[in-house]
Formats: structure tokens, sequence, C-alpha cells
């Protein structure tokens, strides 16, 4: 029998994981499903999270899975590379993505959020998923010192963005690539039609006031933000391969969509950079 579990009391902000860590589970119970996140699935039952009361629908679910995946195809591509590298998840919240993709021997594994949520962290997931918390303010300067800087770095953010303003967000991605002699960092892109969507979208009620990133549609922005940092690819998830798994309809919509750049940004989008 699975034990109860439970985590300290999280602020609106922190207890913003919930919404991508129950559309993980959602998708784990779906029968089209796209990234076969157990472990989430497991801490929302372990937890008994009134995941309902998101209303996440589950075209959401599926899009919040799709990401995470994309997401980790960045890392783990990065790590068949460079298999010493850093890796950093920015904002984690009770993501186990190290799970996931299995980060070589010699690589190590950071993941970084609120230290109420790397105290939950290391409540609810194995150890292996957890290599190394690091309790921080991401806003603050100082959290780096904690991280070697001396290996190139993998850096992903999934739903981070939506939290930070625009200066926070350009400040904390000068600070990573002073940081690091080299790297990339992927994180899930926002236009500003996602934004105002985002703050009347039924199912993004519990975050839809923290919102504070502008968005932006043109995906070589981060390029003005600092000298450094290249576009690698703009991934709109209509054009991936997983959407051949979406159920019919979905399916139907996500390929009309696909063609237009444009109406492919309105929705699921994955930004990864070099520097």
């Amino acid at each position: 029998m699975t034990m109860a579990l439970t985590l300290p009391a999280f602020t609106p902000l922190q207890a913003s994981l919930w919404l991508t860590l129950c559309g993980r589970a959602l998708d784990n119970r779906s029968s089209h499903r796209i990234l076969g996140d157990e472990t989430a699935d497991e801490i929302v039952r372990r937890t008994g999270y009134d995941y309902q009361a998101l209303h996440i629908i589950p075209s959401a679910a599926l899009n919040i899975a799709h990401r995470a995946k994309k997401l980790d195809e960045v890392a783990a591509r990065f790590f068949v590379r460079h298999p010493g590298a850093i890796g950093v998840d920015l904002g984690a919240g009770l993501d186990s993505r190290a799970l996931r993709i299995a980060p070589p021997p010699a690589a190590d594994w950071y993941d970084v959020d609120f230290p109420e949520v790397v105290e939950a962290r290391r409540m609810a997931l194995p150890d292996r998923a957890n290599p190394h918390g690091v309790g921080a303010d991401l806003t603050d300067p100082a959290w780096l010192d904690a991280l070697p800087a001396d290996r190139p770095a993998v850096i992903v953010a999934d739903g981070l963005i939506a939290f930070l303003s625009e200066e926070e967000m350009v400040s904390l991605v000068n600070r990573l690539v002073a940081h690091f002699p080299s790297g990339e960092i992927a994180f899930n892109g926002y236009s500003r039609f996602a934004v105002w969507a985002q703050k009347r979208f039924a199912g993004a009620t519990s975050i839809a006031g923290l919102t504070r990133f502008p968005g932006f549609d043109d995906p070589r922005t981060p390029e003005r933000w600092n000298s450094k940092i290249k576009l690698v690819k703009e991934i709109l998830c209509t054009r991936e391969p997983e959407v051949a798994d979406f159920p019919p309809a979905l399916r139907l919509f996500t390929r009309l969509a696909a063609p237009s750049a444009s109406w492919s940004r309105k929705g699921n989008v994955v930004l990864h950079y070099r520097f």
C-alpha cells in the first residue's frame, strides 16, 4: 500500500507547480499519453490533491506533457554530446525530469526552486530523481554560486518564464550565460496571444493573477538579450511527431494549424538556444 504524502504549505506562486504536475499526471492516465510520467501521477495520488479544481481539459494536459517531452529531448541530446555536463532545471517544481532523462554518471543535475519546494521534492521524489536540490529565489543572483562554473550546461525551464517580468528573465539569462563557459537553454515560449489567453482561460485560473511576462512572438528576441545567445530551433509542437498520437479531433485541428507558424505560436512552443 502506498503511503499518503503531506507536503509543506505553499505560497500561491509556489503552488503553481500543481498545474504542470497534474497535467503530466493526467497525461499518464490518458489512452493517448505523450510523456508517461508515472512519478507525477503517483505524487498526485499520494497527496490526494484536488486536480479537478484546476479545470485541466484533456488537450491542456496533453500540451503540458508534450512540451515537457520536448524539453527532455533537448537535455538528453546535450548529454550525449557532453556526458560530463551540468544540467539545470529552473523552477523545477515537483518534476522528475532527471529520472526521465537519466543523465550520464559523470553529469550533475540541479533542480532549482524555492526552499519550500525543494523540501517538498525531498519528501515526494525518489533520490535518483532529485540529485541536487538548490533552494533559492531565481531572481537572487547568489544561487548560482552553488553550481560549478567550469563545465558546459544545459538549462531547461518549464512554465517559469510566465512568472517573471521581462527584466527579471533577461537578467536571469545574462547571469546564466556569464556563469557557464558554454551551453544551451530551452524553455516553453509565450506569445503575446498565449499570455492574453492564459489570463482568461478557465484551465489557467490558478495562475492567471501570477502571470507577469508580456510574451514575444519573434523567437529571435532572446538573441537581443545577450550577444552570445543564438537560436537553435523554434520547436513548434504542431509539427512534432507526437501529433500522430493525439486524439482524432485534436490531431486534425493541430495538423490544420501546423503549416502556419503564426497559428502554431498561439499554442505550444519550446524555444531552444545555445550560448
